[in-house]
Parts: structure tokens; C-alpha cells; sequence
């Protein structure tokens, strides 16, 4: 990959790789250049890459047996390796992420993926009952069979991890997948198209539709009334679009949306570890992750020392573009994200106190062209403020106090999102406790960001329907028959 050009990004329908008469550029989040040339779908080229996946699931692809499947699927794996590089160079153009990031987590998760659900979809369990009543004997048992069109639509933060944790499983059962990536992180989708075509996959099994939501390639392919599952990862508003467009056709959908995330540190709590647990979840990826730690409670006892240990942890952190000295930080992902980001951070400071951060580095160099924003810290701001109650998706936390655990657990639960939450506490039993009373669907104790593949993940209210991970996700992908044989 030539990562002084930029790069071709073209739409992949039916086994073939498609130009478009609209084209639009992607631009670098670190300095403003033009990094990929993007061919936007039509309306046509969505519906040929429908009608593509329909026949490859009707066909070869869903007839093929599971074990070829799954091992198409590991020559996938390898050949995502064998392409390291060119994937960690797309990655870093789209995103701006540290080097180090996108090596040591985005390229052997994406390969891990497809390993793992080509091994889950081969020990794919199923269940048996028998029945009896008065004068009759009955064996039933469970089929399943692939759902047949899946849309997979990516989102920006973590564009390759998170398309792979889609299409790997709906394709590890048999479905035909079209894939769109978010029109702000295009790259990595691109170069997987081309290892699928070398994987040899049968034509029309995985296509690919670049282009935007509205009235574009999103939209199109939302409201295509021959695709049986949508799986959508991105913000609330348009999850709940995508819920519109699925409702006309009653086809179900996989939606994990936006999170306002809390963690809550008790007095009892190694506060070293929770000071470098919160800065982590709350500035990694410079907060756009959807599972970072926005809202932050802290006992009134060892409240002031938090402050100011957490203010230490942003302060010195290293931003920058991906290959800087001791980086650990880069940008958000466009300046039209920064805007929208530092309009939350002036609410922050009519509203309450910034403890640190609250505006944009300046470089003297090209990355002043960039979309880079301080870390920020926010204090005294009343549970009302939009800052408080909206997701902001940047590298932002505020902190406030607590006095008893009921306190804490109501302060944590008092939103309408329910994505993740954090406890913090040297005690087992009431970090126990405290996680089973918290409204959302990972809770982690004394850590933060362990993701094992195999277990389901989810959100709950506004943070979205479904689980996704594991059995959970091929139960998606498939349609479930009970077959009952009267003896």
C-alpha cells in the first residue's frame, strides 16, 4: 500500500470491484489531507449488491458446509495478517490512532474475530426435547438455517474491529453480507474487500457500499426490502432511524448505540488503580470509544485526592499524530466532530468547572490542521446540564462526589443510556452487590475494557436492542425452526 497516495476506495458488488460516478474524499483527522478517493454507491449498486448477497446465501455460500465455511473463513484470518501493514496504514490514515494502537489491537483482534466464529459457528450447539402427553410420543429438535441478507453497517471509532464483529458471524452461518463502512473511515472496509476476493469466497458472499446515511448508501440499503437482518453500530438518532426503516418490513435489527457511561469509586477502592483505570476509560481512543467513561463518582472521602490525581494523568498525557514520540493520544475524527465537541465543553464552562483541558493544542506545524482537543475534566456541574446528560464522545470526564452507596448507585443509573458501567471497590461483596443493581449490560469491576468475544454485549434504554457476541450473535444471524416427529 503506496500510503503517499491516497487511497482508491471502491465499491466491491457480486465478486467485482465497481467505480461510481459520485466520488468523495476522506480527509486525514491529523493534518488535513486527502487520504482515500471514495466511490459513493447508488441506489442501483446497493440493490445489485443485495440481489448479489441474496444468490450467494441462496447458493454456493449458505449451501457449502460448515466446515468449509469455517475454514474460508481462517484463510481470511491469515490473509489479514499477511496484510498487516497495509491494514495499520489505513487504520491510521482514517483515524489518526497511535501506531502502537492500531498494531497491537486493531489487526490481531480483526484476525482473532474470524477465527473465533468460524470455530463457534462449527460447535454451533442446538437442543432436543422429548415430548409426552396421554397417547403421545414425540421427539422435537432445533434447525437453523442462515437469516439470508445481512446490512452491516460500521461505524467510525474502531472501523475495522467493529465490522469484523458483524460480517464474521453472519458470514460463518451462511449469510450473504453487505457491508457499509462509515463514509469517515473507509480504508480498512476497502483492503477486506480485497482479501475476501482473494480468500476465493463465492461472488456476492460479502459486497461492500461506500457512501453517507441519508438519502445515500446507508439509506438505501436500510430500506432495501430484501435484506433480512440489520445489524447497526453508531449514534442513538440514527439507530433509532435504522428502527424506522426495519419496522416496514418487521425485519430485526442488532443496534448498539451510544453510551453515557459511569463509574463509581468507593472509598474502600485502590485509588492508583482507579485514577489510571478512569484516565484510560476515559481518553482512550480520545473518548470515542462507545464503552468510555464520561460520568465519574467518586466517594466525598478520598474525592479531592481523585481530582487531582485524575487532573495529573490527562496532564501528561502525549498527543499527537500516530507516529510521534511516546504518543498516546490523537485526534477525534474530523473537525466537524471537534466542533461538536467543543460546543459541549463551552456548556461545561457556562455550567460548571474545568479542572483541566477544555480547548485544542496548538502545534505550529501541520497538525494544528488536524482535529486534536484536550483532554478535559469537568467539576461542580449539576446532573441537569447537557454535558451531564448527553453523550459527548471525546476525551471528557466529570467528577462528582457521593456519601453513601445508594447515593452512588442512583447518581450512576439516573440516565436514560445503559451501555457499560465501572465500579471501583477493595470490596468484593458490595462490588458485587453494586453491579447488580447497575442499569446496563457490562459491568466491570476493578477494571476496564476486558472484552472476551464469546460473551454477549449490549446496551439497554437509548444504548441500544440486542446482544451482540459469541452464541448471541449466530443466534441473530439465523432463523431457528423446531422440528417435531410424532414416534
Amino acid at each position: 500500500m503506496d500510503i503517499t497516495q491516497p487511497l482508491i476506495a471502491r465499491n466491491y458488488i457480486g465478486g467485482a470491484f465497481r467505480e461510481s460516478s459520485s466520488t468523495f474524499e476522506k480527509l486525514s483527522p491529523v493534518d488535513g489531507r486527502s487520504v482515500a478517493l471514495v466511490h459513493e454507491a447508488s441506489a442501483d449498486d446497493v440493490n445489485d449488491a443485495v440481489m448479489a448477497a441474496r444468490a450467494a446465501s441462496d447458493g454456493a455460500w449458505g449451501a457449502m458446509s460448515q466446515r468449509e465455511r469455517s475454514a474460508m473463513l481462517g484463510k481470511v484470518a491469515g490473509l489479514i495478517e499477511a496484510r498487516f501493514d497495509d491494514f495499520v496504514e489505513a487504520e491510521l490514515a482514517d483515524t489518526g490512532r497511535p501506531r502502537a494502537a492500531a498494531r497491537e489491537f486493531d489487526v490481531p483482534r480483526t484476525a482473532d474475530t474470524f477465527r473465533l466464529f468460524a470455530g463457534l459457528a462449527g460447535s454451533y450447539p442446538g437442543q432436543s426435547w422429548q415430548t409426552e402427553a396421554p397417547g403421545i410420543m414425540a421427539v422435537n429438535y432445533q434447525l437453523r438455517r442462515p437469516a439470508g441478507v445481512v446490512a452491516a453497517i460500521a461505524p467510525w471509532n474502531m472501523p475495522m474491529v467493529l465490522l469484523a464483529f458483524k460480517i464474521a458471524p453472519a458470514l460463518a452461518v451462511g449469510n450473504g453480507v453487505v457491508a457499509k463502512p462509515s463514509e469517515e473511515a473507509p480504508s480498512t472496509a476497502s483492503i477486506m474487500a480485497e482479501v475476501f476476493d482473494q480468500a476465493g469466497l463465492p461472488a456476492g458472499a460479502f459486497n461492500l457500499v461506500n457512501g453517507f446515511g441519508v438519502d445515500s448508501a446507508g439509506a438505501f440499503l436500510t430500506s432495501h426490502p430484501s435484506v433480512n437482518r440489520i445489524s447497526f453500530t453508531g449514534e442513538t438518532s440514527t439507530g433509532a432511524h435504522v428502527m424506522r426503516s426495519a419496522a416496514a418490513m418487521v425485519r430485526p435489527v442488532s443496534l448498539e448505540l451510544g453510551g453515557k457511561n459511569p463509574a463509581i469509586v468507593f472509598e474502600d477502592a485502590d485509588l492508583a488503580a482507579a485514577i489510571a483505570g478512569t484516565a484510560r476509560a476515559a481518553f482512550y481512543n480520545c473518548g470515542q470509544v462507545c464503552l468510555c467513561t464520561e460520568r465519574v463518582y467518586v466517594h466525598r472521602s478520598r474525592f479531592d485526592e481523585f481530582v487531582a490525581g485524575l487532573k495529573a494523568e490527562a496532564e501528561k498525557l502525549v498527543i499527537g499524530a500516530p507516529d510521534d514520540a511516546g504518543v498516546q493520544m490523537g485526534p477525534l475524527i474530523s473537525r466537524k466532530h471537534r466542533n461538536r465537541v467543543l460546543s459541549f465543553l463551552e456548556i461545561a464552562r457556562q455550567d460548571g468547572t474545568i479542572v483541566t483541558g477544555g480547548g485544542v493544542p496548538q502545534f505550529g506545524d501541520a497538525r494544528d490542521e488536524g482535529a486534536f482537543v484536550q483532554p478535559t475534566i469537568v467539576t461542580d456541574i449539576p446532573e441537569t446540564s447537557r454535558f451531564v446528560t448527553e453523550e459527548v464522545f471525546g476525551p471528557v470526564c466529570h467528577v462528582a462526589p457521593f456519601d453513601d452507596e445508594d447515593e452512588a448507585v442512583a447518581l450512576a443509573t439516573g440516565s436514560d443510556y445503559g451501555l457499560v458501567s465501572v465500579v471501583w471497590s477493595g470490596n468484593t461483596s458490595r462490588a458485587l452487590r453494586v453491579a447488580g443493581r447497575m442499569r446496563s449490560g457490562v459491568v466491570w469491576v476493578n477494571g476496564w475494557l476486558i472484552r472476551d468475544l464469546r460473551t454477549p454485549f449490549g446496551g439497554v434504554g437509548l444504548s441500544g436492542i440486542g446482544k451482540e457476541g459469541g452464541y448471541a450473535s449466530l443466534d441473530f444471524y439465523t432463523d431457528q425452526t423446531n422440528v417435531c416427529v410424532k414416534l
